[in-house]
């Protein structure tokens, strides 16, 4: 059982109660389905990317560790573009979980399939975009459709 301060009715400030209230439920969120604060399963935010863009290209790089070429799928559908992947557990699906007689080993590494939509900031050509996945960073080159380029003009 918590101990909680009384409060007499003229210290009530419903501003604290409702800070208290969102701190408890942001504490339950932030716990995993683990049931662990801080580690984390594939979700939504899986892999971490960046995206940016030069005069020419969109890059996107996501950080995809442990994973081969031949485990990530890529598609690209106008302004977005789909990263899709699957990392193998060594000992079956799900959240690898060890104990050995000689001591406890905690394993936080996930397995499972992932996916992660990313929307970019314009329209690319989808048919010239290239990738490449190097000491598991994945990069993607998107270059910008011919409509988004800005075009220099000379006034007569």
């Amino acid at each position: 059982m918590t101990l909680v301060r009384w409060r007499p009715r003229r210290e009530w400030d419903p501003f604290a109660l409702m800070e208290s209230l969102q701190n408890q439920i942001s504490r339950v969120f932030n716990t995993s389905l683990t049931g662990r604060p801080g580690v984390s399963r594939w979700g939504t935010s899986f892999p971490s990317v960046d995206v940016y863009q030069d005069k020419d290209n969109v890059i996107v790089t996501a950080e995809v560790p442990g994973l081969d070429h031949k485990d990530v799928e890529l598609s690209i559908t106008g302004n977005t573009v789909t990263l899709k992947g699957n990392k193998a557990s060594p000992v079956g699906e799900g959240h690898e979980s060890e104990v050995k007689e000689e001591g406890y080993h905690r394993v936080e590494r996930s397995y499972g399939s992932f996916q992660r939509v990313i929307e970019l900031p314009c329209e690319v050509n989808a048919d010239k975009a290239k990738a490449k996945l190097d000491n598991g960073v994945l990069t993607v080159t998107l270059p910008k459709s011919e409509a988004v380029l800005a075009r220099k003009i000379e006034v007569a």
